[in-house]
């Protein structure tokens, strides 16, 4: 079961996209193509791919787990390009946390 919220992770962009519920993951990938290596990263770090079919998006567990040191590399990634906060002060005791600094 997917903890919201999460983030989208586009394979080669250091974007991320914060999406609060399943609707927001509707909203935002209604005009992409997909890649294998496109995945959504839960509040308890569980990711998923993302499917389609029959125009019904669907989250399957990938057996991969993110700590919360790996997003924070993420945010950390994502905020560089925004070039808005200092990187060393990017720090989350939780991934819950670290997804909910995106809401923003």
């Amino acid at each position: 079961m997917v903890s919201w919220p999460c983030l989208l992770k586009l394979e080669g962009d250091d974007e991320l996209i914060y999406l609060k519920d399943k609707q927001d993951l509707i909203s935002e990938c209604q005009e992409l193509i997909f890649s294998d290596d496109d995945h959504v990263i839960d509040s308890s770090g569980l990711s998923y791919i993302i499917k389609t079919s029959l125009n019904e998006l669907t989250l399957v567990d990938n057996q991969k787990i993110f700590t919360v040191e790996q997003v924070t590399d993420l945010i950390r990634s994502h905020e560089f390009n925004k070039a808005e906060v200092c990187l060393t002060k990017i720090y989350f005791e939780t991934t819950s946390d670290a997804i909910e600094s995106l809401n923003s």
